[in-house]
């Protein structure tokens, strides 16, 4: 089972190798993307102190939305809105410039009134070009999977007549840690904790539709290339929102942990 990272460098952004876990984990550095290869530098060093990028800036970034029932009765319960059941497999948009890895902070707008919610999401990185998949092919196209929190800021969500703000701003989608290939997208197990509290539980089997139906969809009209992301929705409840000094961690037992410090602009 592949781990890889992209970690900031004074030569720039490079991707590794992960190795072991916690304290131990060591990182050997890469010539270039792992979907390209993972053709070694030989250099390795301590994972620790070492400061993550979101695991790739995608060509394109795509969002399943809403793919989760229990989450649509809570957002329709504790929102007062009225969603309904997708009957179809839609794919939103989001922007590549809210992207920050574990670790980095979650900038609020100076403006924001808030509530601002998390939504802690698996995540599928694509390994190689795909077009006119099916459902039993799909998952070959994907290099692995990581953890997204699509944050939102519900009050430019509810004034807005698009997403642009709600969804888009800088610092907004945290992704990361690692990518780790080799797991089941339908059986995975994310939390979300606020301040080291558990907020939101769930397993990725719940989804609407799944990962593979998704890409047999999508790429009956858009060819997938390597390094697109596919956000895969959220379950159950987003909240407590979230404020200034707020740290939110989006964990996955196969994956690891992305966690994010919130802090209110200058």
């Amino acid at each position: 089972m592949s781990k890889w990272c992209r970690i900031a460098r004074d030569s720039g952004p490079t991707y590794a190798l992960v190795e072991g876990e916690g304290d131990e984990a060591e990182v050997t550095f890469l010539r270039r993307a792992p979907f390209d290869g993972f053709e070694t530098t030989g250099v390795r060093r301590p994972l620790a102190g070492l400061t993550l990028l979101p695991p790739v800036t995608p060509p394109n970034f795509y969002a399943a939305g809403l793919n989760y029932a229990a989450h649509i009765d809570w957002a329709n319960a504790y929102h007062g809105m009225a969603l309904k059941l997708p009957t179809q497999a839609d794919i939103g948009y989001r922007s590549a410039n809210a992207l920050v890895g574990s670790g980095g902070d979650i900038v609020i707008p100076k403006n924001s009134p808030g509530p601002i919610e998390f939504e802690g999401e698996l995540v599928a990185v694509v390994g190689k070009r795909a077009k006119h998949l099916t459902e039993a092919n799909a998952l070959e196209c994907i290099a692995g999977y990581t953890l997204g929190n699509d944050l939102s800021e519900r009050a430019y969500q509810k004034s807005d007549r698009t997403l642009w703000r709600a969804k888009n701003i800088d610092t907004f989608k945290p992704m990361g840690p690692f990518v780790v290939g080799g797991i089941d997208p339908m059986a995975q197990m994310i939390s979300v904790s606020v301040n080291g509290k558990l907020a939101s539980e769930y397993s990725t089997s719940k989804m609407v539709f799944s990962l593979q139906h998704y890409l047999a969809r999508m790429t009956e009209f858009v060819t997938l290339v390597p390094g697109d992301v596919i956000w895969l929705g959220c379950d159950g409840p987003t909240i407590p929102a979230l404020v200034e000094g707020d740290v939110v961690a989006v964990s996955c037992p196969a994956i690891g942990v992305l966690s994010n410090r919130l802090v209110r602009e200058a």
